[in-house]
């Protein structure tokens, strides 16, 4: 196979992605079928402050993420970090990684303990329609995160601070002004401490929206660049691009835990769970919706590369500079390693924005149509 780097680079990203699936998936249905979900409860209902209900789920979700992070822990370094080194991605050192590595699993028990003491309230409030209010809960949840990540999640990871061009600054949030979205202000984004990829977003809802733009695009990229960059960030915010996600993940849920709701039903007298209430659903509840997730996937790929499609449009329409786009995306791909021309299948099963060479293309065909 005569490959190039960027596409041999994002091979093994998907192998790897496709590994920590398994894992996941494999993990969760053993602890199902195998009645180890309820011999762990068993093991953690032993552990200080178990006794009580809120003791016995933090211990559980804890046990829960070990299990994971212990399992993952080879295929994690190698995708997050050493696959990264050795096509130059990366500028993380090993302990810089393992501090990142460490936020994220306590981030991962913190929603953990939060989403499943939600799941077992609802089961409990009501027994019948719990999967009713648990995906509306669920979907108001992801909601509220993506108005609080600008804030306080993003600064867990990366430096964030006050775009310091102040003519850059101007010109987008001018941008942003004639595109309709009301934005708090323009920051700088700190990857560069991390990454050589760069990148630009809008982030937020509402009161936090912000522009963020890498420190890595800002060294890089000229103005016209990065200004059409931001234009199909601003796009998503217009179109509603966010919510419509929102939405669609709502359905999604809603499903998933629908699903579950029939496998409690099924799966409570056959493997000596105590009740639909029992901490040790949460390994089938996390499957279930988890599996519904990946069966749709595609079809939540194919709507988002529309929506890609469509932000494209609008930035070169908002700018009228189709030469800057088309230098931005040829700077993007290399600079990310993005592959110029996966095969269908790969388009449909892993990504969720138009390949490289169809988005250029597309650029200039509205080029020569004005």
């Amino acid at each position: 196979m005569n490959e190039d780097k960027a596409a041999r680079y994002q091979r093994l990203r998907r192998y790897v992605a496709l590994a920590s699936l398994t894992w996941s998936f494999s993990l969760l249905a053993a602890l199902t079928w195998t009645g180890g979900a309820v011999g762990l409860r068993g093991l953690v209902a032993t552990l200080p402050g178990a006794h009580a209900t809120a003791g016995l789920v933090v211990w559980y979700v804890a046990a829960l993420v070990m299990l994971h992070e212990l399992g993952a822990a080879l295929v994690g370094f190698y995708g997050g970090f050493e696959l990264d080194r050795r096509y130059g991605v990366s500028t993380q050192t090993v302990p810089q990684w393992l501090a990142d590595e460490t936020k994220g699993a306590l981030l991962s028990f913190v929603l953990g303990v939060v989403a499943a003491g939600t799941v077992l309230w609802t089961i409990r409030l009501l027994p019948d329609w719990w999967w009713l209010l648990a995906s509306l809960l669920f979907a108001a949840g992801l909601a509220l995160m993506a108005n609080l990540a600008p804030t306080l999640l993003l600064p867990l990871f990366y430096t964030v601070r006050p775009l310091s061009r102040d003519g850059l600054r101007a010109r987008l949030i001018a941008l942003a002004d004639r595109a309709g979205a009301d934005v708090l202000g323009a920051y700088e984004w700190g990857l560069g401490a991390k990454t050589r990829k760069a990148n630009a977003a809008l982030t937020g809802l509402g009161s936090t929206r912000r522009i963020l733009v890498s420190d890595t695009m800002l060294t890089d990229y000229s103005d016209d660049e990065i200004e059409v960059v931001l234009a199909h960030e601003l796009a998503h915010h217009v179109h509603g691009d966010i919510w419509k996600s929102l939405a669609s993940d709502g359905v999604v849920l809603l499903i998933g835990f629908l699903l579950a709701s029939r496998g409690l039903e099924w799966s409570v007298p056959r493997f000596g769970l105590s009740g639909r209430a029992d901490v040790a659903v949460l390994p089938l509840v996390v499957l279930a919706v988890g599996s519904v997730f990946l069966l749709t996937m595609p079809l939540l790929h194919a709507r988002s590369r529309a929506a890609e499609r469509r932000a494209d449009r609008f930035a070169l329409t908002l700018t009228r500079n189709p030469a800057a786009f088309v230098s931005a995306m040829r700077r993007l791909g290399q600079q990310n390693l993005a592959e110029d021309r996966p095969s269908r299948l790969v388009q449909w099963l892993f990504y969720s924005h138009p390949p490289l060479h169809e988005r250029i293309a597309a650029a200039v065909e509205a080029e020569k149509a004005w």
